[in-house]
């Protein structure tokens, strides 16, 4: 049964901050809001967590996962980031993106596809908090239910339909319902991967 935090969206509560950190530390799966659309999140090494986040959005291995990050130096950890993409990495975030990089050799596999990761970096204070209490990224996704189009918005519709498959709902208001853009940034070309809340306007870009 899941806890249920209600947190402030602009002026999260320190000590309701500290206890989602620990539940995700120690093992739990949660739904947290994002500055585009609720989401799934779990310690990045948690892997009984990564089958329970797959298991609920009905994808398997192939799919990108993403890394939630504080900043560009934690997103520098994880892939490989020259002048040119730091740049525009540092003009459109925090924000609704989601970016697909080459990964650094020593990223593990199961974060991985095809030698590629996706990060992002949330704006919305409460994932912030969050990010900058644990202390490290985040393994995340979409919270959008196998089988459906669109991502779950509401805390209480997420209460009743996953109260008994996550440790963790964080409510802090009704969120968008559009997902990140996603931009596939492994190219000297950026490539729209899929259009969601991010503008595109701040890029020359190509879709797939």
């Amino acid at each position: 049964m899941a806890q249920y935090f209600s947190i402030h969206p602009t002026h999260p509560q320190r000590r309701l901050i500290r206890k989602a950190a620990e539940i995700v530390r120690y093992g739990g799966l949660i739904a947290y809001p994002t500055d585009s659309c609720y989401a799934l999140g779990c310690h990045r090494s948690n892997t009984e967590g990564l089958e329970r986040l797959r298991a609920i959005r009905g994808i398997d291995e192939r799919h990108h996962l993403t890394l939630m990050c504080r900043d560009l130096s934690e997103i520098s950890n994880y892939a490989l980031v020259d002048d040119a993409r730091f740049r525009l990495l540092k003009s459109v975030t925090p924000g609704s993106y989601t970016f697909i990089l080459r990964a650094r050799r020593e990223v593990p596999r199961r974060l991985t596809r095809k030698k590629t990761i996706g990060l992002r970096i949330p704006g919305h204070p409460v994932a912030h908090e969050l990010l900058a209490e644990l202390d490290e990224p985040m393994l995340s996704a979409t919270l959008t239910l196998s089988g459906e189009t669109m991502p779950l918005s509401d805390p209480q519709d997420i209460r009743a339909r996953l109260e008994r498959r996550l440790d963790l709902i964080i409510d802090s208001g009704a969120c968008d319902t559009q997902p990140s853009t996603v931009i596939d940034l492994t190219d000297d070309t950026p490539q729209v991967l899929r259009k969601g809340k991010g503008s595109l306007s701040p890029f020359v870009v190509e879709s797939v």
